[in-house]
C-alpha cells in the first residue's frame, strides 16, 4: 500500500467515529483528480451510493409526514429554504489527499462562513460556492477542536448571501427544523424533521465532550457538516456537526456557537472552562454506595493532580461492590449546584461550563461530602491544548 493510500484510508476510518455516528462532513469528492490539481469539481449524480441512504427518504427530501403549507398553499418548508439556501455555500477542502474531502458552510457576518472543524482540517486549499456564486477562495480565520467550529474568510460574497441569525437558546424538543447542505456533494439538499433532544454531549479529543448539542431526526450525511439546522422560521438552532443510525444526527448548538465564533474572529481561538475532573452522574450503584438520592447530582470520580479542583474537591478514596458490579467509587463529592444552578447531570454540568463560564471565573459549587452539604469557591481553568 502506497503512501496516498495510506492516508486516504486514515481519513475515511477517522470519518467512521462520533457516538456511533459517521462524521458527517467526511466526504470525499465523488469525482477526484490528481493530488497536485486543486481545481473544485462537481459530483457525478449517476454514482452509485450516493442517493438517498435508506427507505426514510434519504438526504434530498423532506418527509411527506411533516409536509406543511401556509396560507396561499405554499410548502412551509419551501418558503425557509429559499429564503436560507443562499447563505448556505458548498466547501471542497484539499489537504493533499488524492481528492477533496467536501462539507457545508453558512453566512454568519460580511466576509465570514461557519464550518466545522473537522471540516476543515489540514486544509491545504479551501473552495466555497453559493447558489449565486462560482467557487471562491477561502482562508481559515479560526478554529476550535474542543466545540468543532471553524470560521472563514471569503472576499466577495455574493449579494444573495446574507448573514444567518442565530438563536440564543436551544429549541423545544419537537421543534421542526430543516438541514441545508451537501450531503455526498449534491449541493443545496434539504432534510426535514424535528429537534429530538437537547443538552447532548459529543466526543471530543482527550477525553473531553462538547456540550448542550441539537439531536434531530433530520437525515443527515457525509457532506452535511457544518450546515445550518434551521427552524422553520428560518433562524439557526444548530451547525450539523455528525449522524448516523435510525435518523439520528446531532449539531452544535446555537448558543455555543455564538460565544465561540465572535473569540475566533477575534483570536483565532477559543478557551474553554475546565474544572480538571472526572465525573459521572449519580446511578442507583453510585447513589447506594454513598448513600445519597439517586436523583441528586454528578459525582466526582477523580480530581487531577496540579488541577483547578486540586484542594478544593473530593475525588473517590475507594471503591466497592453493588448488585455484583464491583470498582462503584466511594468517598467522592457529588455535586449538586453551581452558582445556585441545580446540577442533576454531568451533560447539565458541562453546559453550565460552557454557556455561563469563562477561564478564570471563580463559582460557588455546592456538594455534598461525607453524608454533610457545604459550599466551595472553585476558580476555573482553561482546558488544556489537544494532543
Amino acid at each position: 500500500m502506497d503512501d496516498s493510500d495510506s492516508s486516504r484510508r486514515r481519513f475515511l476510518a477517522a470519518c467512521g467515529t462520533a457516538l456511533s455516528a459517521g462524521v458527517a462532513g467526511c466526504s470525499d469528492s465523488i469525482l477526484g483528480g490528481e493530488a497536485e490539481d486543486t481545481t473544485p469539481v462537481d459530483p457525478d449524480p449517476s454514482t452509485p451510493g450516493s442517493g438517498p441512504a435508506d427507505g426514510n427518504g434519504g438526504a434530498d427530501g423532506a418527509a411527506g409526514d411533516f409536509e406543511q403549507f401556509d396560507a396561499d398553499g405554499e410548502s412551509t418548508y419551501a418558503e425557509v429554504y429559499r429564503s436560507t439556501v443562499p447563505s448556505v455555500a458548498q466547501i471542497q477542502v484539499y489537504t493533499g489527499a488524492p481528492s477533496p474531502s467536501q462539507g457545508t458552510g453558512f453566512v454568519y457576518s460580511d466576509g465570514h462562513v461557519v464550518t466545522n472543524q473537522h471540516v476543515v482540517e489540514g486544509a491545504e486549499t479551501i473552495y466555497l460556492r453559493f447558489s449565486d456564486s462560482g467557487w471562491l477562495d477561502a482562508t481559515v480565520e479560526g478554529t476550535d477542536v474542543y466545540s468543532d467550529l471553524a470560521v472563514l474568510s471569503v472576499e466577495e460574497l455574493p449579494e444573495s448571501a446574507e448573514p444567518l441569525a442565530l438563536r440564543e437558546s436551544d429549541p423545544d424538543v419537537g421543534t421542526e427544523v430543516i438541514a441545508i447542505g451537501n450531503p455526498f456533494g449534491y449541493s443545496g439538499s434539504v432534510s426535514a424533521g424535528i429537534v429530538s433532544g437537547v443538552n447532548r454531549t459529543l466526543p471530543a479529543p482527550n477525553n473531553f465532550s462538547i456540550p448542550d448539542a441539537i439531536q434531530t431526526d433530520a437525515p443527515v450525511n457525509p457532506g452535511n457538516s457544518g450546515g445550518p439546522l434551521v427552524t422553520l422560521d428560518g433562524v439557526v438552532a444548530g451547525v450539523i456537526n455528525s449522524g448516523g443510525g435510525d435518523n439520528i444526527g446531532f449539531g452544535i448548538s446555537a448558543p455555543l456557537t455564538r460565544r465561540v465564533v465572535p473569540a475566533l474572529l477575534e483570536d483565532g481561538e477559543y478557551e474553554h472552562s475546565y474544572m480538571g475532573v472526572r465525573l459521572q452522574t449519580v446511578d442507583p450503584l453510585h447513589a447506594e454506595a454513598n448513600d445519597v438520592d439517586e436523583r441528586v447530582g454528578v459525582y466526582i470520580d477523580l480530581v487531577r493532580d496540579g488541577g483547578p479542583s486540586d484542594g478544593v474537591l473530593q475525588g473517590s478514596t475507594g471503591e466497592t461492590t453493588v448488585a455484583g458490579q464491583p470498582g462503584v467509587g466511594t468517598g467522592g463529592d457529588v455535586v449538586v449546584s453551581m452558582d445556585g444552578t441545580a446540577i442533576p447531570t454531568r451533560e447539565t454540568l458541562a453546559s453550565f461550563l460552557a454557556l455561563e463560564t469563562s477561564p478564570g471565573d471563580t463559582i460557588d459549587v455546592t456538594v455534598l461530602r461525607d453524608g454533610d452539604e457545604r459550599t466551595v469557591e472553585l476558580t476555573l481553568g482553561s482546558r488544556p491544548d489537544p494532543t
